[in-house]
């Protein structure tokens, strides 16, 4: 037998029932997978279950894999719990950082010949059970961080698991991997955790001149504190260097515009900032993980009422034309808003004519 026929996958115990937990467990059952849920938290396990995420797991029924869904710096010791049970014959966890549990589960002696850790890179602004979706992975990064130690079965199961949600598999070292995600990921959340904290000091003028712009920005900070911050502490050191460029950048430019009244040629250091932000912005991977695209954007004005959505996505096919994303605006203190429709650029003049002959109003 193959290490990938060995690793086929018909029953795994979701360890921790949060957004991420729940979401694998939900993606599994869409596949016919035999689900266990596990959490300390009695209430999540049972909106999880009532969800149809899964059965609860008395520890006793042992599975094919074991994911464990918890925070960065209880992965090691949870592993090895569910090891000197024999919970699994494999394992693998999704916790954001990879370098610290590998490491603790080194020095517990964990069984690391079964364990490969993992991270899939997919997320929401809300947390729990009930934000969860099972189809949250589909085409996303799911990193994974087989050590030398690591059996080629064990790899293949946690192969098997990224397939089965739908993620797009991404083989890394654990240490490449901290690095990176500090830079698109955690570094990030900080940056708009600080920007979203000057709102909290904001006038109510200036929080009623807030548009798509400052919403774009700050979305993420409305993430639960707590958890991010073990994921911070269990990323310190990447995390800070990003943080400190950053700082150095912003530092930089700020000194620029305070010069500026004296000296038009100070605004040279805010401009190469943000040009290198347009050049790092064309870098992010497009659909499908492909090279990035530059999209068009048609504009069309939508009332704030139930299928209004609905009927402006069924009227843009209509025309033949693909939708490639899609941001709503909402306009303050009115009932309508502004679909914002991407498209390839060659398709603008088909999708506005067929808009426009369906009645739809579009800003001119």
């Amino acid at each position: 037998m193959t290490p990938i026929e060995d690793a086929e996958i018909g029953s795994v115990v979701v360890v921790g029932t949060g957004l991420i937990g729940t979401s694998i467990a939900l993606a599994l059952r869409q596949r016919d997978v035999r689900v266990f849920l596990a959490d300390r938290d009695a209430g999540a396990v049972r909106l999880a279950r009532e969800l149809g995420a899964g059965e609860d797991w008395t520890g006793e029924q042992r599975v094919d894999l074991a994911v464990v869904a918890v925070p960065p710096q209880f992965v090691a010791q949870q592993l090895l719990d569910l090891q000197k049970r024999d919970s699994a014959r494999f394992y693998t966890d999704v916790a954001s950082v990879k370098a610290l549990p590998l490491a603790q589960a080194a020095q517990l002696g964990c069984d690391l010949t079964t364990y490969v850790a993992g991270h899939p890179l997919a997320g929401r602004e809300r947390s729990g059970p009930a934000a969860a979706r099972a189809d949250l992975f589909l085409g996303r990064p799911w990193a994974y961080c087989p050590t030398d130690e690591a059996s080629p079965r064990a790899v293949a199961a946690v192969e098997r698991l990224i397939s089965l949600c739908g993620g797009n598999a991404v083989r890394v070292e654990a240490e490449e991997h901290d690095r990176a995600v500090a830079v698109v990921s955690h570094a990030p959340h900080v940056t708009a955790a600080a920007v979203a904290a000057r709102l909290a000091e904001a006038s109510e003028t200036a929080l009623g001149l807030s548009g798509q712009g400052v919403r774009d920005v700050t979305r993420i900070a409305a993430s639960d504190p707590a958890l991010w911050t073990g994921i911070l502490a269990g990323n310190a050191l990447p995390v800070a260097e990003v943080l400190e460029a950053l700082v150095a950048d912003l530092s930089a430019a700020a000194r620029s515009l305070r010069a500026l009244a004296g000296d038009g040629a100070a605004m040279g250091q805010v401009t190469d900032l943000l040009s290198r932000g347009v050049r790092g912005t064309g870098r992010i991977p497009g659909k499908h993980g492909g090279p990035a695209r530059t999209y068009a954007v048609v504009q069309v004005l939508i009332g704030d009422r139930p299928g209004e959505l609905a009927r402006l996505v069924q009227a843009a096919g209509e025309t033949g034309v693909n939708i490639e994303d899609i941001r709503l605006e909402h306009a303050t203190g009115l009932e309508l808003g502004a679909a914002e429709l991407y498209v390839q650029p060659e398709a603008v003049q088909t999708l506005t004519d067929g808009l426009r002959e369906r009645g739809w109003q579009l800003p001119s």
